[in-house]
């Protein structure tokens, strides 16, 4: 396991606990030094659970597979074997160049984000476990910037109003925002392109707001996505998210599309229609952003209404994030430990969806169109 180089990433792919799994799977661990310090791990830490110290190079000599959180520079790879694996979150559409670089090299680059929405794969999906932390961590900061209390508060000198939260997306992320939200003793109200997701809204004790009496979804793709809307639907929402939102007190926007633009859903002028002090966070900031107006890594005011564009949430809860990222990793290579072999072997189901580069060549489907 090498320690992160992106900048900005505290989070580490083991923990001294998943050290301690993989030894008693037969395998042996080498971890660069330092690489757990901004996840509150120490190197004693992972020494203690059997692993070995060393510097990039010794971590990686005769490594069959290296671990990450954010794939690795290919030019901080020295002495990489041909065929091992790369096993991360690998930005594939962002990070093309660096996919190819890594079928130079001769690895195996396997993308964790990549892994299907299958219930076998469910416990080593990085993108539920880390989107389910930073959808609790978008609520904690909206707060930290809110300048006002989010519960109702009954006091001698009078009543506090509850703070009104508004999400906007109800995937994991959405879900784990609303119940913080909730949670907090907001009032919360919340939105999503899948009308299957009104009863998750309504079992957190939030309120849905979706278009009621319009014809709207004509049909439903797998696993409950809309697959068409009417026009006369999508006017009619975008009015009435329109008049929701010039309510409310915070806004969390959640929207992201694999290998695209985060869709637009806060324009300007539903910015201007807020009042004073509020606030949006914008979880998809990284990917274009779902908010106008709204800057990766940077808080900005605009109308009045501050704009929160964190980058990389999950890792502003390293220690947290990183033993559930850790535990994905463990539990997708696990699964597939052939104990003969002294190595995981993956079946064609996973190993073709997530398989990036092979023999040095890039093999994957959707970076070959």
């Amino acid at each position: 396991m090498l320690k992160e180089a992106a900048a900005g990433e505290r989070r580490v792919s083991a923990t001294p606990e998943t050290v301690k799994k993989f030894i008693g799977l037969g395998a042996t661990v080498a971890v660069e030094a330092g690489a757990g310090e901004t996840a509150s791990i120490a190197d004693q830490g992972y020494v203690d659970a059997g692993a070995t110290l060393g510097g990039r190079a010794e971590t990686l000599a005769d490594a069959d597979i290296v671990l990450g959180v954010q794939g690795p520079d290919p030019d901080q790879l020295p002495g990489l074997k041909q065929g091992a694996w790369i096993v991360a979150g690998l930005n594939p559409f962002a990070e093309r160049g660096r996919v190819d670089r890594y079928a130079e090299l001769g690895a195996e680059a396997l993308a964790m984000e990549f892994m299907p929405r299958i219930t076998r794969a469910q416990s080593m999906d990085i993108l539920s476990s880390q989107s389910n932390l930073a959808g609790y961590k978008a609520v904690l900061d909206a707060a930290a910037e809110y300048g006002r209390a989010f519960p109702m508060m009954m006091t001698a000198a009078g009543t506090v109003s509850a703070a009104k939260v508004f999400v906007m997306g109800v995937g994991v992320a959405g879900l784990q925002a609303i119940a913080t939200a909730r949670r907090l003793g907001a009032q919360v109200s919340a939105t999503d392109v899948r009308a299957a997701t009104k009863e998750q809204i309504q079992s957190l004790g939030a309120k849905p707001i979706f278009v009621e009496n319009v014809k709207g979804i004509e049909g439903e793709g797998t696993g409950g996505y809309a697959t068409e809307m009417s026009d006369e639907y999508k006017a009619a929402q975008a009015e009435l998210v329109s008049s929701h939102i010039a309510k409310q007190d915070i806004v969390i926007t959640t929207a992201l599309i694999p290998g695209r633009p985060a869709p637009r859903l806060i324009s300007d002028a539903q910015i201007a229609s807020m009042k004073p002090g509020s606030v949006i966070v914008d979880l998809a900031v990284e990917a274009g952003g779902n908010v106008e107006g709204a800057v990766a890594g940077e808080v900005v005011t605009i109308h009045g209404v501050k704009i929160v564009g964190h980058r990389n949430v999950p890792s502003r809860l390293a220690a947290d994030s990183s033993a559930l990222f850790a535990r994905n990793l463990f539990n997708f290579l696990s699964a597939f430990w052939d104990k003969e072999a002294g190595k995981p072997v993956l079946d064609e189901e996973i190993g073709n969806a997530i398989r990036l580069t092979q023999d040095g060549k890039v093999v994957h489907e959707r970076l070959l169109g």
